[in-house]
C-alpha cells in the first residue's frame, strides 16, 4: 500500500506519460490484463484510457486491473486512469546506474590546485618547525649535561 505522498509523487510523474493502455467495449479481458502485466514490468507506472464504447467506468476498469495484476490504483480522472506496481527488474537497472555514477564520481575526483599548494607549504613548514624544535631540545639536553659535570 502506498502513502499519500508516494501517490502524489507518482501522480506528478504520470502527468507527462502517454496513454498506452486502451480498454474498449470488450471490457477487462485476458488480453488487456496480459498487456497491463507486460507494461507494469517494463515501466512500473502505466496510464490507461477507457473508450466511450466501454460499458465500464475508469474506476471500475482500474480496480479490476489492479486486482488481477496486484498493482495499486494511483489516479482516475474522467476516462483515464493510472496504475503502479513495483518492478524488481527496473530496480536492478537503477542500482546498476547508481553504482556506475558513484564509480564515475570517485574516478573523476576534483583536485583544487590552490588548496593542494597551500597544504603542501603548510606541511613543509611544520616539518621544518619540528626539525628546529628537535635540534634545540637536543642542544638544551646537552647543555644541561655539561652543567652537571
Amino acid at each position: 500500500m502506498l502513502t499519500s505522498k508516494e501517490r502524489a509523487e507518482l501522480r506528478s510523474k504520470a502527468n507527462t506519460l502517454d496513454t498506452v493502455l486502451m480498454v474498449g467495449k470488450g471490457g477487462v479481458t485476458e488480453n488487456v490484463i496480459a498487456q497491463a502485466e507486460t507494461l507494469l514490468d517494463a515501466r512500473e507506472l502505466v496510464k490507461g484510457r477507457v473508450l466511450e464504447t466501454a460499458l465500464m467506468s475508469a474506476r471500475e476498469v482500474s480496480d479490476a486491473i489492479c486486482e488481477a495484476t496486484g498493482a495499486d490504483g494511483i489516479q482516475c480522472v474522467g476516462s483515464k486512469f493510472v496504475i503502479y506496481r513495483f518492478s524488481k527488474k527496473l530496480e536492478a537497472q537503477r542500482q546498476a546506474e547508481r553504482a556506475k555514477e558513484k564509480a564515475k564520481a570517485k574516478a573523476a575526483k576534483k583536485v583544487n590546485p590552490v588548496r593542494a599548494g597551500v597544504q603542501a607549504r603548510r606541511k613543509k613548514a611544520r616539518e621544518e618547525r619540528e626539525k628546529r624544535n628537535a635540534y634545540f631540545k637536543e642542544a638544551a639536553i646537552a647543555a644541561a649535561k655539561e652543567r652537571k659535570k
